[in-house]
């Protein structure tokens, strides 16, 4: 499976012509390549290609310096030419700026293009376009946000998506977009029940940022594996290690009724990172993927999750959430969350 797109860079000199020859030919032999003019300009001392296939995947080539003497930076959804096999790879940040912009520019209007009602979130466009442009994951991302309300039942695309957007763009995530869109995944299929999963990291993130802590995603502790957030206080510098578990609706589930999914759930989490870890740690337990019937017998009962301390909650998408806490949790999460008495 593909990863998300990364740039490979090659040191070598590329002049048009070796252009035309190692990486136009292969792929226009290969899978029906042509070249055509890019549509944003770069600036600076830079000559840039775009490539676009038969078949829809597309390839983009910046060359640096007079003659193309200070190497060149390929990213493409589409297989990579042998000249650029043994190249190395770097993030977006990690390359020259111009370069870096230049081919955001290119993607997203291609991604809007394609899926023209994304255009009305350009936050969320940035962030997963990584893999909203990736070889394997392009179709199944957007289609988790356009078809799947991004793992929230009863509710449009729209409202969902803008839910995303609008804690995305307080740009709190923004170090960690490379990890963080990753984990949405570069599958071909939509994987319902993991890719939720994935948003309720981030719905776990807003409600930190919400109460007022500063996040930290995958932080790697002495056991060898890493939990979900560091939640950071600014004014006290102490900080609290989160982990993140999803209940799947009961519907989709063998376990009898919901409650017994938030029980069943929380006991796998809890039984593996988390007793490996050996406490410390505060459990959340998002139950958002719940339809209203199904958290109204978990907020009735508020069942013990069979770890402390822990907070359970539901989310929705006007920005509502409610839960309730087991155990003296270390987090003052009062102003993102209405805990239930």
């Amino acid at each position: 499976m593909a990863q998300p797109l990364r740039f490979r860079y090659s040191p070598e000199t590329w002049s048009e012509q070796r252009v035309r020859q190692d990486i136009l030919q292969p792929l226009r032999s290969n899978i029906g390549a042509r070249a055509v003019t890019p549509r944003f300009e770069i600036g600076a001392d830079w000559t840039t290609h775009r490539f676009e296939m038969q078949n829809g995947d597309l390839a983009l080539f910046a060359r640096g310096g007079d003659g193309g003497n200070e190497g060149g930076y390929w990213m493409g959804n589409t297989e990579t030419p042998s000249s650029l096999w043994r190249t190395d790879k770097f993030g977006w940040k990690e390359v020259p700026y111009h370069v870096a912009r230049w081919a955001q520019r290119e993607l997203l209007a291609t991604l809007h293009e394609e899926d023209s009602w994304l255009a009305d979130y350009p936050h969320l466009s940035w962030f997963f376009l990584p893999v909203f442009m990736s070889k394997d994951g392009r179709e199944s991302t957007r289609a988790f946000f356009r078809e799947y309300a991004a793992g929230f039942p009863d509710a449009g695309r729209r409202e969902t998506t803008q839910f995303f957007e609008e804690f995305l763009a307080t740009g709190v995530l923004d170090d960690y977009r490379h990890v963080m869109a990753g984990k949405l995944g570069t599958s071909n299929h939509v994987d319902r029940v993991r890719m939720s999963a994935t948003m309720g990291e981030f719905i776990a993130a807003k409600i930190l940022t919400e109460a007022g802590y500063d996040v930290v995603p995958e932080i790697e502790v002495t056991t060898g594996h890493s939990l979900d957030f560091r939640a950071e206080d600014p004014q006290s510098n102490a900080n609290v290690l989160v982990e993140v578990t999803r209940p799947q609706p009961p519907t989709n589930r063998a376990a009898n009724g919901p409650v017994a999914a938030v029980r069943d759930t929380a006991e796998t989490k809890t039984n593996g990172q988390l007793s490996r870890h050996g406490g410390g740690a505060v459990l959340f337990v998002d139950c958002s993927s719940f339809r209203d019937d199904s958290w109204s017998a978990v907020r009735g009962e508020q069942p013990d999750v069979r770890h402390r301390p822990a907070v359970v909650y539901r989310a929705r998408p006007n920005g509502h959430v409610e839960g309730y806490r087991k155990g003296s949790v270390p987090l003052e999460l009062e102003d993102a969350i209405d805990f239930l008495s």
